[in-house]
């Protein structure tokens, strides 16, 4: 499901932001430059992190504590590591106050609902789920970027609790970012992301991994090139993210692994069967699938420019 009516002109007073590196620092940025927040606390594990956050405008002051960062906030964005979120969620539980709304930006949702329910408790309404598809292979706060949601899509699982104002109130702060708000249950995003976004993560990783390994690894290197350079980019984030991500959909990642390595095998086969045939027709089939995905893509990306709908 998918909204893309305009974002009206709701100005936060306070925002505060847990996790102030590329995703919650590129929020931070968006919405300032938007005229859409009035202060932004940081929150963080670094305080060199924090500090340097605030020296590039990203957040206005670096929280003293949970309850100094919650105190007062109309919305609350978790950004940091998927793992952190429940600790997070029940640190700042006691001190949410009515009427302010928490978010996350965490790659997977399932756990993260199951975090919450149990760290919430009957603060759960107040915590509407989300996941902005967008990002870099660069990390901390440095890699901000005050265009990085433009044009690409947050989806929001919503809990059966949550109110309308308070969804709304998190898909208009996304769509002040330049976002395009999408709606999953946790279950259909985690599935969805698993084959498109995780396992590709996995296989980036693990092939960079394979030939680092190898004994003429440095020579393998010196000879790779923009093909190579394309497939692996995305091996180049954050490793803790992405451990915690693969661990907490491991399920729906295994599912889509087992798939990716039948797939592996029938080619094997066809390459040891020398089937010319069969190989060039998966290669065609993978060929106009992406052509049409780029196409679809290139289209969406026009009409959110031009107009339409």
């Amino acid at each position: 499901m998918v909204n893309d009516s305009k974002p009206g002109s709701h100005v936060f007073k306070r925002i505060a932001i847990f996790g102030v590196g590329l995703i919650g620092g590129s929020f931070a940025l968006a919405l300032k430059k938007a005229g859409a927040v009035q202060q932004v606390v940081g929150v963080g594990r670094s305080q060199a992190s924090l500090q340097r956050a605030q020296e590039l405008g990203i957040i206005d002051q670096i929280a003293s504590s949970v309850e100094d960062a919650v105190c007062g906030a109309d919305l609350i964005l978790i950004a940091a590591p998927v793992a952190q979120t429940a600790a997070i969620l029940m640190a700042m539980q006691p001190y949410l106050q009515t009427g302010t709304v928490v978010t996350d930006a965490g790659s997977t949702k399932a756990d993260v609902v199951a975090a919450a329910r149990q760290a919430m408790g009957q603060k759960l309404a107040q915590f509407v789920p989300a996941h902005p598809i967008a990002g870099r292979e660069l990390n901390g706060p440095d890699a901000a970027l005050v265009d990085l949601y433009a044009g690409k899509k947050i989806v929001i699982t919503r809990l059966p609790e949550n109110s309308a104002d308070d969804v709304n109130l998190v898909a208009n702060a996304w769509q002040q970012c330049g976002a395009i708000i999408h709606h999953l249950s946790p279950a259909e995003h985690d599935a969805v992301f698993a084959a498109v976004s995780h396992l590709p993560h996995l296989l980036a990783y693990a092939l960079v991994d394979d030939i680092a390994r190898k004994p003429h690894a440095e020579r393998l290197f010196q000879y790779a090139a923009s093909g190579f350079r394309d497939f692996t980019r995305i091996a180049g984030s954050s490793p803790e993210m992405w451990r915690d991500i693969s661990l907490a959909n491991r399920d729906a990642m295994l599912q889509e692994l087992d798939s990716y390595t039948a797939q592996l095998g029938r080619l094997r086969a066809h390459l040891l069967a020398g089937d010319a045939q069969a190989i060039e027709a998966i290669y065609s089939n993978a060929q106009l699938a992406r052509h049409n995905w780029i196409t679809a893509i290139e289209t969406a990306e026009k009409q959110r420019k031009d107009g339409g709908d």
